[in-house]
């Protein structure tokens, strides 16, 4: 049995009526008890909260013009049967979804429509990405060729950022509120969204699972870095170094030799073993790199704390970078359709076809746990039915402090942005970014920033979903407004330019250290991901 409460995706209307139901759980005083007389004698039982005490400082705000329309509702929104919800857009997604063939491991693609197949040489690595470029209402589709980065003028001009034009451009319509709300099912808000690496251990499991025949994924298409007040696009694959403008020659040749080193530095011990006790940030200073290129390495690829990373964590992680480049396009990183919600959606219709069983909207009471074998036995709903299994999973929010005192914990701040502007304009609108924002003050954090676009069905046309990370220091909203500051403008009625912000939810999240935690013999803790 897996329990399972905040590992979801929302629609816009979905996530303000989670934020309320959160509110309300949070002022309940006191938990049902009923579920008491079903323990036997040789039984004893492990209470689950209602209240979910990992989520806190909640705050959602609004800078979206507001129009006269009142009582909008969401286009197509279905009434809600509290006895039986089913999902459409699992359904609908599942149905729609490009399957790839015998001789595909994995697909990735950025479009609604399904793409033609093709057959790859290597079926183990195979992933065929199809970029699909919108620029007002047309759409023309065009095929990457993956694992060897192309260097033609045409392809790379496609994600160099270009100057603000200050000629008079023609207004675009500002999106207003109730515009959110009716295309409120266009967006699939994660409560976590992080990208995956294209050779990281979930996509090789996706792999060998099959259950890569469910997913669809899209390549993430810059890699920017925030410097000196804006922000800049990171060459990092052989490619995009000798085709960027923003580095010189002589600084091309030292970030090529200083990325092959890193590929293979095991090889060559004497370049690092003195080294070693020092921090990353510092062992760059003494390869020689200018200070623009000690900036890109620690902050976009690396993407390691400037102080608290040692060399070889930075070498690790360079390396990592590096390898996980040219597997399925320019950048190592890739990003589920529909979201990270999709992922567990995918398993469960794996593990439907081996007669899994799932019970949507029972809320669990307790755990019952035998006394002489310490093991798990069961668990008891809300309707007091006793689900027997042999092994149970369960999320680390449902748990006491009491129940977990062994378990270190520290605070993760996130917000969640609809914005109708891109932190860093292009030729093309459909760009996926990453963005490491270094922090300003000593024993602050860095903020990692991942802007979706339209085309990963995360968020309506002309929208973009932006999703901000850091370790907490202070409050959600203390950590993360700064940021949103230095990047997003405010909407103003007297603004001439369109909306740059739209709506935006700070959250505070306690996350697990450990996550190896047992409850009992049989049943296992464990986290969401940062």
């Amino acid at each position: 049995v897996t329990v399972l409460r905040n590992w979801a995706s929302f629609s816009f209307s979905g996530l303000l009526s989670w934020l309320k139901e959160h509110q309300e759980n949070s002022n309940i005083l006191s938990e049902c008890s009923a579920w008491q007389e079903k323990i036997l004698e040789n039984e004893e039982a492990i209470a689950l909260s209602r209240r979910d005490k990992t989520i806190q400082h909640v705050e959602v705000f609004c800078y979206a013009s507001q129009d006269l329309d009142e009582d909008v509702e969401e286009a197509g929104a279905l009434q809600k049967n509290h006895a039986s919800v089913t999902s459409a857009k699992s359904t609908e997604a599942a149905d729609s979804a490009c399957l790839p063939t015998e001789d595909e491991s994995l697909s990735t693609a950025s479009c609604e429509i399904p793409t033609e197949q093709t057959p790859r040489s290597d079926p183990k690595n195979a992933l065929e990405v199809n970029d699909v470029e919108t620029t007002g209402e047309k759409e023309n589709r065009r095929d990457d060729k993956t694992c060897v980065p192309s260097t033609s003028e045409e392809e790379t001009s496609e994600n160099v950022p270009i100057a603000e034009d200050t000629a008079e451009q023609p207004k675009k319509n500002r999106i207003t509120y109730s515009q959110i709300i009716k295309e409120g099912r266009r967006f699939n808000i994660d409560l976590v969204s992080k990208l995956l690496y294209s050779r990281g251990l979930l996509i090789d499991l996706l792999i060998k699972s099959n259950v890569s025949r469910y997913a669809e994924f899209k390549n993430i298409t810059r890699i920017l870095a925030f410097r000196e007040g804006r922000v800049e696009q990171v060459p990092c694959s052989r490619a995009d170094v000798f085709n960027s403008k923003q580095l010189t020659m002589v600084e091309k040749r030292m970030l090529m030799k200083f990325l092959t080193f890193c590929m293979d530095y095991e090889e060559y011990p004497d370049e690092y073993k003195a080294y070693e006790e020092i921090s990353f940030s510092e062992y760059l200073k003494t390869q020689k790199l200018t200070p623009n290129l000690q900036y890109f390495v620690l902050h976009s690829i690396a993407m390691t704390s400037e102080t608290a990373s040692s060399t070889i964590d930075g070498l690790k992680a360079t390396q990592n970078f590096l390898h996980c480049l040219g597997r399925y396009g320019n950048t190592p990183f890739l990003f589920p359709l529909y979201g990270q919600g999709e992922l567990p959606q995918c398993f469960c219709r794996m593990c439907a076809v081996f007669g899994g069983i799932y019970c949507l909207r029972h809320s669990v009471q307790c755990l019952v746990v035998d006394k002489e074998s310490g093991k798990c036995k069961a668990i008891i709903d809300h309707f007091g039915q006793r689900i027997i299994a042999k092994h149970f999973i369960v999320e680390d929010s449902y748990f006491s402090e009491n129940t977990c005192s062994r378990v270190q914990y520290r605070q993760i701040s996130r917000a969640v942005l609809v914005t109708d502007k891109s932190v860093l304009k292009s030729n093309s609108d459909q760009q996926i970014s990453i963005l490491t924002v270094p922090a300003d003050e000593p024993g602050a954090f860095a903020v990692r920033v991942i802007e979706l676009c339209s085309s990963t069905m995360t968020c309506m046309k002309g929208t973009y979903l932006v999703h901000l990370t850091c370790t907490s220091s202070k409050t959600a909203r203390e950590d993360l407004e700064p940021v949103v500051q230095k990047l997003f403008t405010p909407y103003t009625e007297t603004e001439i330019e369109i909306v740059h912000k739209g709506a935006f939810t700070f959250t505070q999240v306690k996350k697990l250290l450990h996550s190896q935690e047992r409850i009992s013999n049989n049943s296992f803790l464990f986290e969401l991901p940062e």
